[in-house]
């Protein structure tokens, strides 16, 4: 008979909807070695303050404008987020011993002329059926890219401009 009384206090006591006074307000969140509260939270320091929320992290015109100039060749590889855009090695028809890569690095959301890197690859080789040479740089041309990048992305934003003022 006590054995059913208990039982019954302890299912009426859990069917209560008095819940036990937790006087502890919510102080941040909790830290995993020393068990205190306050801290800073891991998903604070996995996102940037500067996140916009799913726009571009590179500036969209010259990644438009980039895209443009570097297209005359085949392009290889493109990715978005780190703002890189690379091309294929390509021959012209008129020196099948020389060929090109250009690599482009789109480096920050503002359309400035330090935003924007390129890296072009030359390659020779003396006869048609020779293996290609070492690579080299070419400085001079890959600033003409640069200038030509620029200069297009200049152009894209003036002619969304004048779309928005007609």
């Amino acid at each position: 008979m006590r054995f059913l009384i208990l039982c019954a206090l302890i299912f009426l006591a859990s069917c209560s909807s008095i819940k036990p006074d937790t006087a502890e307000e919510d102080q941040g969140p909790v830290s995993i070695i020393t068990g205190e509260t306050g801290g800073v939270k891991i998903s604070d320091l996995v996102s940037s303050k500067d996140n916009s929320g799913g726009t571009m992290p590179v500036n969209a015109l010259l990644w438009r404008a980039s895209l443009e100039i570097v297209s005359l060749i085949p392009i290889s590889e493109v990715d978005t987020f780190a703002g890189t855009i690379v091309s294929d090695w390509h021959s012209l028809p008129t020196n099948q011993n020389e060929r090109i890569k250009i690599t482009v690095f789109v480096l920050d959301r503002e359309l400035r002329s330090d935003a924007i890197k390129a890296v072009v690859y030359i390659q020779k080789r003396p006869q048609k059926d020779a293996p290609w040479g070492n690579t080299q740089r070419d400085q001079t041309f890959a600033r003409k890219i640069e200038d030509l990048i620029l200069n297009r992305a200049r152009e894209i934003r003036a002619e969304a401009i004048n779309d928005v003022q007609q």
